[in-house]
């Protein structure tokens, strides 16, 4: 799906709907907001503004370019030209009803995409003119950071659409998940419903604090299910004999007295005032935005480093950043239109603030990121590629120079054209050519690179298709001169 010629229309900029607004924005993605409370629109700047920040801080890949922002003052306006409207509105029933209706009397045919928490999509269904374009697409907060949505059908299902929505929620880094079923609160809040319904028992009856309790799941199975869900932890906790032996041992606790979740406290005013001084107590010194500057920090760090490990969420981080990277390549590639346009275009990135120096300059080690983001395009476009390595091969960096000609500054767009200099059985031996959007080479990185079994940590043969692949690009690139001598002697 082409994001940037996508246009979305986001009905409730309150703090779900803004945050829709954010990650589509942040993809490229057109977005047009329309809320009756006008007052909502400063709220989804400022959403927007944090989110950027967090982005520059979530990936080392080059981010696409905004998508255009449009506040609208009316509904009309803001469905317009758009493909899609996401419905963010508060939960009463007859408030969406009425919206679904509005918006298909404007364009009976429009999808629509409800954030809502609760409800069934085919209650939401109910009398709208065209029932099979609407389906639930159930967010969590903050949606530009949190990659989870449970998308839901009704019984008037659009299996085209519900495809379409499935890949281009993949496309914009987040990760679906077709329910199969309709169920009041669908999968993951009635899940957290129960662990809540716990947790106001064991605050009424002073067997811990709201702190407290928020320190047990935080240093405890918080962690633990952030990278490894409820089941495959508890298969683990099974030992060798896996989820086999912990149903074995665990189950009959089903029947012990352990939790309360058939009885439910009496929500009043004590019980009210009990659980709110608690919070105040443990959270009150900082204001709600800190709070959530501290939450974007931390959640970016979680999935940065499950990403580094190739785990759980960070698997979904690894494949968004595959998308930026090529999306990027693509774009270099199409405007590099001099000496060197028969290079491989390996990288493109406009240079964040947190890359500079005291001087405002692209830092030091940033250009050797540079130059191995590159060698790692290189490896994938000759079909060095996840599959390949998984198999237990790969090229490792024996071999360094960097040049620096010119200075780089913050803001500034960069790409990189890579000439494979030698393709052979064991070696790999290019020269990176980092470069600003005027063609000034602006540093060199010439790299090499042998192929190694990563069973045995020894050099061996690269596949048929790979050597095939380094002399046909070598060949083709032995015609460019690029004015820079290689310093290696290979």
């Amino acid at each position: 799906m082409i994001l940037k010629s996508l246009n979305v229309a986001c009905v409730g900029a309150g703090v779900i709907g803004s945050g829709w607004v954010a990650r589509l924005v942040l993809n490229g993605v057109n977005v047009t907001v329309f809320d009756k409370q006008k007052g909502s629109y400063k709220r989804t700047k400022e959403i927007i503004e944090r989110a950027a920040k967090s982005y520059s801080k979530l990936t080392e890949a080059p981010l696409r370019n905004h998508g255009k922002l449009t506040l609208t003052n009316s509904l009309e306006e803001a469905i317009g030209n758009s493909h899609y409207v996401i419905e963010s509105l508060p939960e009463n029933l007859d408030i969406k009803r009425d919206a679904y209706k509005e918006i298909q009397d404007i364009s009976k045919d429009i999808p629509i995409l409800s954030s809502t928490s609760g409800f069934k999509p085919s209650d939401l269904q109910h009398k709208i003119p065209s029932p099979q374009n609407l389906l639930v697409t159930h967010p969590f907060n903050p949606v530009y950071l949190m990659p989870l949505v449970e998308v839901v059908p009704g019984k008037e299902k659009n299996d085209a659409l519900i495809k379409t929505i499935m890949s281009l929620l993949k496309d914009i880094g987040m990760t679906p998940i077709l329910i199969k079923k309709e169920i009041d609160a669908f999968v993951a809040d009635r899940m957290l419903e129960s662990m809540w319904r716990e947790g106001l028992w064991l605050i009424k009856d002073g067997i811990c604090t709201t702190e407290e309790l928020d320190q047990i799941i935080t240093s405890g199975f918080g962690i633990r299910f952030a990278q490894m869900g409820m089941f495959e932890s508890y298969r683990i906790a099974g030992g060798e004999n896996g989820m086999r032996h912990f149903l074995d041992q665990f189950g009959p606790a089903l029947q012990w007295p352990w939790s309360r979740l058939t009885d439910v406290p009496k929500f009043d005013n004590s019980l009210i005032e009990q659980i709110c001084s608690q919070s105040d107590l443990q959270s009150g010194k900082y204001t709600i935005s800190e709070l959530e500057e501290i939450r974007d920090r931390n959640l970016v760090e979680i999935q940065k480093a499950l990403k580094n490990n190739r785990w759980a969420s960070g698997l979904n981080l690894s494949r968004y950043e595959k998308n930026l990277f090529d999306e990027q390549a693509q774009d270099a590639r199409e405007k590099e239109t001099g000496i060197g346009k028969d290079l491989l275009v390996s990288f493109s990135k406009v240079i964040p603030p947190e890359w500079a120096d005291y001087n405002g300059h692209m830092t030091e080690y940033r250009y050797l990121n540079c130059f191995g983001d590159a060698s790692d395009a290189v490896m994938n476009f000759i079909g060095c590629d996840k599959d390949y390595i998984n198999k237990g091969n790969s090229y490792f960096t024996v071999e360094t120079n960097i040049r620096h000609l010119k200075e780089i500054k913050v803001g500034e767009e960069v790409y990189i054209t890579t000439k494979i200099l030698k393709g052979a059985e064991k070696k790999l031996h290019v020269i990176h050519l980092l470069k600003n959007m005027k063609q000034e080479v602006l540093a060199t990185g010439e790299h090499l690179l042998l192929h190694v079994s990563l069973k045995t940590r020894k050099t061996c043969p690269a596949s048929k298709t790979i050597i095939n692949n380094l002399i046909n690009l070598q060949t083709k690139h032995e015609k460019v001169d690029i004015g820079i001598e290689p310093k290696m002697i290979i």
